[in-house]
């Protein structure tokens, strides 16, 4: 059964599900999620707990063991199976299998697991956990979804901000949902319900943004400049390598060149982002900025990205060197602004 994390309370307010699973790449989701879960299992009684956790030296043995096994006073118990890698191997898979198809009414298992890639959800052990679960798979949290989810989590502590300061915040702490979650606690413990205002707000607030590389492409696919200098900025500040943004840009630049190119020779646009394995929300993203883009300016732009390799490379003479940071800066730009 699969069930939406915003469905969950309602869910849990029912009969409890002997085998729940939990799949996503926003830690804090995921363990909030698992937190309600186990809330919720001990007022039902399960009162013993038992935490495996997928490692190199792991046996899952121990998974079978762990089910079989009666607590000594006859206690409920609630097993709890973390597979950081999202990846349990041949013989894990099949273990999984395995116990999905003999759950004990004695346990509760949640299985917490990374987002799973394309490939991975085909496999025959997720097939089976998605039969015997309440599966749970939270998606990220996107940066034009971020004001939104801080609202929402400011008016559950009875507190509320116009949109020029959920955009600061969102600035703020782009890319480390962790880190918002904290700042909007702080803001109901420093101030009383109500109306918040940006002094308030902007006084509070740190800079706590994580950067991420392939984050930077977002910006300059939507043709947001603001937020692509911000984002280099924070990159070159957090000593990202320069050589992993320009190939991650790059990469980008080459895949928009192709689409550009196959629209112009008459293919459809939809069989190009098929053909090319682009999906998603980088999908929605194409469209726009290839409208923006001309032929023209993409060739240009992956000459520049050439010049720019060979600058972080010392090939260039010293009279053409320049920054490559600030190259860099040009390229995205370039890009965003369709010029």
């Amino acid at each position: 059964m699969q069930l939406r994390i915003d469905a969950l309370d309602a869910h849990l307010g029912k009969a409890l599900a002997p085998l729940y699973v939990i799949t996503s790449d926003e830690h804090l989701l995921a363990l909030e999620a698992a937190d309600k879960i186990r809330k919720t299992a001990r007022a039902q009684g399960f009162s013993e707990r038992e935490v495996l956790t997928v490692d190199r030296s792991f046996k899952w043995g121990g998974l079978l063991a762990a089910n079989q096994s009666q607590s000594l006073f006859g206690d409920k118990k609630l097993i709890e199976l973390r597979i950081p890698t999202g990846k349990p191997g041949k013989d894990g898979g099949q273990a999984l299998q395995n116990y999905a198809a003999s759950l004990s009414p004695d346990n509760l298992t949640i299985v917490t697991l990374p987002k799973l890639d394309w490939a991975t959800q085909k496999a025959a052990w997720v097939a089976a956990l998605q039969q015997a679960s309440v599966f749970i798979d939270i998606a990220l949290v996107e940066r034009a979804q971020l004001p939104g989810w801080i609202g929402v989590r400011l008016a559950g502590q009875r507190q509320s901000a116009d949109k020029q300061c959920l955009d600061f915040i969102a600035d703020r702490v782009e890319g480390n949902l962790l880190a918002a979650h904290q700042e909007i606690q702080k803001l109901a413990l420093l101030y009383p319900e109500g109306k918040l205002s940006f002094e308030q707000i902007h006084d509070a607030v740190l800079n706590v943004a994580r950067y991420d590389v392939f984050k930077l492409n977002e910006a300059m696919l939507t043709g947001d400049a603001a937020r692509l200098v911000r984002m280099l900025e924070g990159l070159k500040g957090e000593g990202e390598a320069l050589p992993l943004v320009l190939w991650a840009v790059a990469e980008e630049i080459r895949t928009l060149l192709k689409l550009k190119s196959g629209v112009a020779q008459g293919r459809q646009l939809g069989m190009l982002l098929k053909e090319y394995r682009i999906w998603g929300p980088r999908e929605r993203l194409m469209e726009p900025a290839l409208r923006r883009l001309t032929l023209a300016t993409l060739e240009g732009a992956l000459q520049e990205a050439a010049q720019i390799d060979k600058m972080i490379k010392g090939l260039r003479a010293k009279a053409l060197a320049g920054d490559a940071w600030d190259a860099m800066l040009q390229l995205g730009l370039k890009v965003a602004r369709g010029a």
